[in-house]
């Protein structure tokens, strides 16, 4: 009875995984690109290695010094022709028009961060992102997000060097 039990939980683990990675799989694939403009700021850290800390000018936009709204939400953004997302406002009961796109934020640390606060790439290729002045997310229709790369400031997008 106890190994069938054993069985039964393991396998739920593993749907519940699975079923998690299939929903990303999915997000990389079939979500809109938006682009996201933002001010780099180049750490190190001992312990992960090379890295570039991201914030987002639509969070600055959205969240200005001492602003009052601090829990986990969506904002909506206005997509310009290139696929840039500028802040519009904060998601209500309201539709979106047919430019705009509802981004999910978590705040984490008094921060709203929008799928992650940190973009991090070998050892020795951050001469290669040095230019980074966009973030390329992938967004779903509910808001979810995942950040797929950074773009330069052609929009061009970065990639590590061959060494």
């Amino acid at each position: 009875m106890r190994k069938a039990v054993a069985l039964a939980a393991g396998l739920l683990i593993l749907l519940f995984v699975n079923y998690g990675i299939y929903g990303r799989e999915r997000l990389l694939t079939e979500g809109q690109v938006v682009l996201l403009e933002l001010s780099p700021v180049d750490p190190r850290s001992i312990m992960q290695g090379d890295y570039m800390r991201l914030n987002f000018e639509v969070a600055d936009e959205a969240f200005p010094v001492g602003s009052k709204q601090r829990s986990d939400g969506h904002i909506v953004v206005a997509l310009d022709a290139r696929g840039v997302g500028r802040f519009r406002r904060f998601a209500n009961s309201r539709p979106l028009a047919p430019n705009e796109v509802s981004l999910r934020y978590r705040v984490r640390g008094g921060q709203p961060n929008f799928a992650t606060n940190a973009f991090f790439f070998e050892e020795g290729q951050a001469k290669a992102f040095e230019e980074a002045r966009f973030g390329e997310f992938r967004v779903g229709a509910d808001g979810e997000m995942i950040l797929t790369g950074l773009r330069g400031p052609r929009l061009e997008p970065l990639k590590a060097r061959a060494e």
